[in-house]
């Protein structure tokens, strides 16, 4: 299984160091183009800037075929700007500037709700699957105020929940990448994303 990561702005290598913990770095490709997509059978959208990184998508020309192989059930995984881009509702932002999504995960998300980056923090968060608490870095994070019935809650700091699922698609208002610990991505790239790729 090939497995991409998103570089066209935010904590890519960050995401790279994540996924070659699970998997060889021959397997991990850098994705800037169509033809960088084509060549994946997964994905990873990392943390960043969601209204630069949507505008960078429409340039370089990835929008459309990204939000196809989307559509085909293509397994993603989307951490903080990466699950705003997912999302299927942004709430109106005081700026009055959205980023387009690709809306295929039934939530509604608020942007930047923990705070600014001077209020970071981290903290356990419950993961579906995982044994035990796993470090949740929460940076300018979004903050998911509610879930539709296509969306399944799968991660919960205490009881408000920062991580959801449709299908082979997911979404959390955390940073995992900014962590050691390569439990989400194994769960993420067996789990979720391996069954997908053996159909």
């Amino acid at each position: 299984m090939k497995v991409g990561v998103l570089a066209l702005q935010g904590d890519v290598p960050e995401h790279r160091a994540a996924v070659t913990r699970v998997l060889p770095a021959s397997d991990v490709i850098s994705v800037h183009t169509p033809a960088d997509l084509e060549a994946v059978d997964a994905l990873t959208m990392p943390g960043g800037e969601s209204t630069t990184i949507s505008g960078l998508l429409e340039k370089s020309g990835l929008w459309n075929p990204l939000a196809s192989r989307i559509a085909e059930g293509m397994p993603v995984l989307g951490t903080c700007a990466g699950l705003i881009l997912l999302a299927k509702r942004l709430e109106a932002s005081p700026s009055g500037r959205n980023p387009r999504t690709f809306g295929a995960l039934d939530v509604t998300v608020r942007r930047n709700d923990y705070g600014h980056q001077i209020a970071s923090f981290e903290g356990p968060v419950h993961v579906a699957g995982l044994n035990g608490p796993y470090p949740g870095v929460f940076i300018r994070a979004p903050r998911i105020l509610s879930v539709g019935k296509a969306a399944e809650p799968v991660a919960r700091r205490d009881h408000e929940i920062v991580g959801v699922q449709s299908g082979a698609v997911v979404g959390l208002t955390f940073h995992p990448e900014l962590t050691h610990d390569p439990r989400l991505y194994a769960w993420f790239l067996h789990e979720v994303a391996g069954p997908a790729y053996r159909k």
